[in-house]
């Protein structure tokens, strides 16, 4: 068994394991110089210099200034480093809001990327977008340095004595002391806030996350006694219909959901029948996009349309009669289908109105999914804010009753809809203090400011399940003065001990006993620690016996008018990562734009209204906001992305788009984001540049993507594919076709388990070190991603169907771009790989023009060390997320997809070692390794026995563009859709 985590110096701990001590600094400082003499360059001023001087003394001169670069070596190395060689860290993901058990990977001391967890029952080994590049929130050089008072720096013993002498006098005062949390999935956590209230006794928690699902729990627990969100398991259904509710993408557990959802649609092993999903929303979304049948609704109609579904069934199968409501959706269909899966189905809603969920609950009661694909035996621990309280909290932080309030990992003075009047209420309080990583914007009203540490640097522990816990564990030393808010805690309690020893007694009272395999605590917490994972057989005692009489009081009404719908997107999302480049540089799976937020309408509304793409519209006469046509919005409705709009995110977030968490709605003790209406004009003249990288929408009748229905598949395998026989019948050359021995690599992609979540793209790029080069760059298509992932439409209307299709270098065997290259730049392995050789390019970008796939991406700028370009390899904290496998590319060098060579390298190198072969599906590529639907395969085409060969031998594999005859090592599985007839 591995060892877990010890104290990682490598590099930040000089006085420990280095030999030059922390408190010298080298006269040749680096701080102040220019540019060019950080680069050992001479400035134009130091050049008139020089002509004053022999040319011996300017060479004397221009080698002084020249700085000084220190190799740091090990006196002591840490037994579990291995220079060149990278270990792995079970540790645990959750902000808040997503949850995912993932393995740091780190080299030398420093976690530079991270992968899924296989052994987890929950998220099985995928990761999203945001897992992937919260890697980059580690070294984001706009954390905080350390703790302050008023914004000044301060000493954290003083900061301790200040705070817990004011927290004590409060108590005593008997004025009420509020800790504000995010949603907290942690047991040790809760246990040790418990014990922080039984100190204070007037200490209060309250709950607050940015998106609500406040009423998910609330009508369970007036239908069934319980306020909990129930499991579901996809997998386990025929049948799925979705309201508003963006499961694959932002919706609760997208992770979990994606894995059960693409593993009862992938058909690679002979199966006939699939996973049928029908999605009724407002605007176009990732599990939208996937859907089987999919319908444009207002957000207004929603409790009309379930409602009448509800009827439906209900009159058909217990002779009740109720009466329909008004509504241009006609649900007579749909209940059939449901009545045919029952027990097989789930239906599900994004909305958070009390009444609409209660109706939810009724529709999966009704068909009997409780028990089966519903589950309240282990329901989810996720979002737990809840808006009453919130709402409590603010009428007495109004009325000057609190006396002290502490935030953890919540924003209230940006994302709470009555922000305003939330900020004027702190104003009126005593002790206000924030654990925030960076000076957020409730940060920066608090008097106190105790820096939490990033997750890769804490202990913690999650249990996002009712009897499933993972670990969390640090993977380096804090980089900064910071410390974990549990620690902190812990010292104003006056307790003596640290947070990871308080999870480890916590482990042993309560876990240990709950399983047998260890008889001592130490091999159970060790054995927990390693594998990330612990599963209990705990669970709650179900009550599934449902109270139907909720349902009498149930009002319906659709608004007229033109209505705002808010989202999130997949990669930003509620706005704690605003400060990170790459997921603002993400584009959005379906408008395909990055770095900013848009008025997303129609095309129907556009011509009624005259407007097109990067206008200008004015909002109620209050917000000025760009306009992206967007197909499949529904006609009457406008909708905007949240999580923009920030004013003290970092120099990255700032700035960028709009905040519309004014517009989120309060009614009924509960926070909507759907609903209110808007008037939108257009200002005449005025446009506003949006960063797209897709603006060709539709296919024009080629067969890039190739899909079926599931009656043509069942009849025909090879259906949907057949110009894939036209292609190979004119695949005549005079040229013989390579020959390889050994290894020929070769990757394959299933559209039908692709759902374009972009995971894949942020995975590469953390892999494979990818600048990012900003929103202007972007505008000028020269966006550096090594995976695009191309959406299409097949056509643009209010209501088009999309598929989406990742395209990166398909390593030709006949590849256009090799003969090309003047330099041998870009030759052909013996493995099959279209090598890139950075030091031969000289960047005539003749392989780019040559490549009909347009997979090559050159660096007009040197992206690192340029101020232009300040991101993450602009400051010497940044650069230490990059991956000293791959080299940095310069300026003037073309790159592309390598198909992760240094993996290769990696595992041949391990097994030559180990004197054995490469086993089948032990290299798996950066995108592979984490994609939350399994949808990629990698391996040996040489090898008949491989999934790649099975995969390649399946009649609906293709190649793109198999007629330009490249002969490309990387082919497509058909999509198909689950359609009737």
């Amino acid at each position: 068994m591995k060892k877990y985590w010890q104290s990682i110096e490598a590099y930040n701990s000089l006085k420990n394991n280095h030999e030059i001590a922390e408190d010298k600094v080298s006269e040749f400082s680096v701080e102040g110089m220019s540019e060019e003499e950080k680069k050992g360059e001479t400035s134009r001023r130091d050049f008139l210099k020089m002509l004053g001087f022999t040319v011996g003394g300017a060479i004397v001169a221009a080698s002084c200034e020249t700085p000084v670069r220190k190799a740091i070596p090990y006196l002591n190395q840490p037994q579990e480093i291995t220079p060149g060689v990278a270990n792995y860290y079970a540790s645990t993901f959750f902000d808040g809001n997503d949850y995912c058990s993932i393995l740091v990977k780190t080299r030398e001391g420093r976690p530079i990327k991270i992968e899924g967890n296989e052994l987890s029952p929950i998220s099985k080994g995928g990761t999203s977008a945001r897992v992937q590049a919260s890697i980059l929130n580690l070294y984001d050089n706009n954390r905080l340095k350390g703790p302050t008072i008023n914004r000044e720096s301060i000493d954290w013993n003083t900061l301790d004595t200040q705070i817990t002498e004011k927290l004590q006098l409060l108590a005593i005062q008997n004025k009420e002391i509020v800790l504000l949390t995010s949603t907290i999935i942690s047991p040790s956590t809760k246990k040790m806030i418990n014990d922080f209230l039984n100190t204070y006794p007037t200490a209060q928690w309250i709950t607050h996350d940015a998106i609500s699902y406040n009423a998910i729990r609330k009508a369970h627990e007036t239908q069934f006694n319980q306020a909990v969100i129930p499991s579901y398991d996809f997998s386990k259904a025929a049948l799925v219909v979705g309201f508003n509710a963006d499961f694959l993408g932002t919706w609760l557990s997208p992770v979990e959901f994606a894995k059960q959802y693409s593993a009862a649609r992938k058909l690679l092993n002979g199966e006939k029948t699939m996973l049928r999903h029908i999605q009724y929303e407002t605007t176009l979304t990732i599990t939208g996009g996937s859907a089987d049948e999919r319908t444009p609704i207002k957000s207004s109609q929603e409790k009309t349309i379930l409602l009448n579904l509800f009827s439906t069934l209900s009159n058909s199968l217990k002779g009740t009669v109720y009466s329909l409501s008004d509504s241009s959706v006609n649900v007579t269909a749909l209940a059939n289908e449901l009545l045919e899966n029952k027990g097989q189905s789930i239906v599900v809603s994004g909305s958070n109105d009390i009444e609409t969920q209660l109706i939810v609950n009724a529709i999966n009661n009704i068909l009997g999914n409780y028990g089966s694909t519903l589950d309240l035996a282990h329901p989810s621990q996720l979002k737990q804010g809840n808006d009453e309280a919130m709402i409590s909290l603010m009428e007495r932080m109004k009325n000057g009753s609190v006396g002290g309030i502490i935030h953890y990992n919540t924003n209230p003075a940006y994302n709470y809809p009555e922000a305003k009047k939330y900020i004027d209420g702190l104003d009126k309080i005593e002790l206000s203090i924030s654990f925030a990583e960076s000076m957020d914007e409730t940060a920066m009203l608090c008097q106190y400011v105790a820096p939490d540490n990033n997750y890769l640097e804490s202990w913690n522990d999650a249990e996002p399940k009712i009897g499933f816990y993972s670990m969390t564990q640090p993977t380096i030393k804090n980089i900064f003065d910071t410390r974990q808010a549990q620690d902190s805690l812990l010292k104003w309690m006056g307790a003596t001990q640290n947070y990871q020893r308080f999870i480890e007694k916590y482990w042993e009272e309560n876990l240990f006993n709950k399983q047998s395999t260890h008889l001592i605590f130490k091999s159970f917490w060790n054995q927990s620690v390693h594998d990330g994972i612990f599963v209990s057989e705990e669970k709650l005692s179900a009550n599934y016996s449902f109270n139907e009489a909720a349902l009498k009081a149930t009002e319906v009404s659709t608004k007229k008018g033109l209505e705002l719908f808010l989202y999130e997107k997949a990669g930003i999302g509620s706005g704690n990562f605003a400060n990170n480049p790459w997921l603002q540089e993400l584009p959005d799976p379906i408008s395909m734009a990055s770095w900013d937020n848009y008025l997303c309408i129609s095309p129907s509304l556009s011509k009624q209204l005259g407007l097109s793409t990067e206008d200008v519209v004015s909002i109620n006469n209050k917000f000025e906001m760009p306009v992206l046509v967007q197909p499949g919005l529904q006609k009457d409705t406008v909708a905007v992305a949240l999580g923009y709009g920030r004013t003290s995110a970092g120099k990255v977030g700032n700035q960028l788009g709009t905040n519309f968490y004014p517009f989120i709605q309060i009614k009924n003790d509960l926070r909507k984001t759907f609903g209110s209406n808007v008037n939108i004009e257009k200002l005449e003249g005025k446009t506003y540049p949006l960063a797209l990288t897709q603006t060709h929408n539709t296919m024009e009748g080629r067969s890039l993507v190739r899909e079926t229905t599931l009656d043509k598949f069942t009849k025909d395998p090879a259906s949907g594919n057949e110009q894939h026989a036209l292609d190979a019948a004119k695949d005549a050359t005079l040229y013989t076709k390579p020959e390889f021995t050994g290894f020929r690599w070769g990757m394959a992609i299933n559209l039908s388990a692709c759902i374009g979540c972009g995971n894949c793209v942020m995975s590469c790029q953390a892999e494979n070190n990818v600048a990012v080069i900003g929103k202007k760059e972007v505008r000028n298509r020269r966006i550096m991603h090594w995976i695009r992932i191309d959406r299409y439409y097949s056509e643009e209307s209010d209501n088009p169907s999309v598929v989406h299709q990742p395209v990166m270098c398909q390593h030709c065997d006949n590849a256009p771009c090799e003969n090309v290259c003047p330099v041998a730049a870009t030759p052909h392995s013996g493995e099959g790989l279209n090598q890139m050789i950075y030091n031969r390019c000289i960047g005539t970008r003749y392989c780019m023009n040559n490549c009909p796939y347009r997979v090559r991406r050159f660096n007009w700028f040197e992206f690192a060390n340029n101020n232009d370009y300040d991101y993450n390899m602009n400051n010497d904290v940044g650069k230490l997320v990059l991956n000293p496998d791959v080299v940095v590319r310069s300026r003037g060098v073309v790159e592309k997809c390598s198909l992760c060579v240094q993996r290769i390298q990696e595992k041949k190198l391990l097994a030559k070692k180990e004197n054995r072969q490469v086993m089948d599906g032990e290299i798996k590529m950066a995108c592979q390794a984490s994609c939350p639907t399994d949808a990629i395969t990698f391996g040996n085409m040489l090898d008949p026995k491989s999934e790649i060969s099975k995969v390649n031998k399946n009649p609906r594999n293709y190649h793109l563009l198999e007629h330009v005859h490249t002969l490309p090592s990387t082919s497509y599985i058909t999509k198909i859709r689950n359609k009737k007839s």
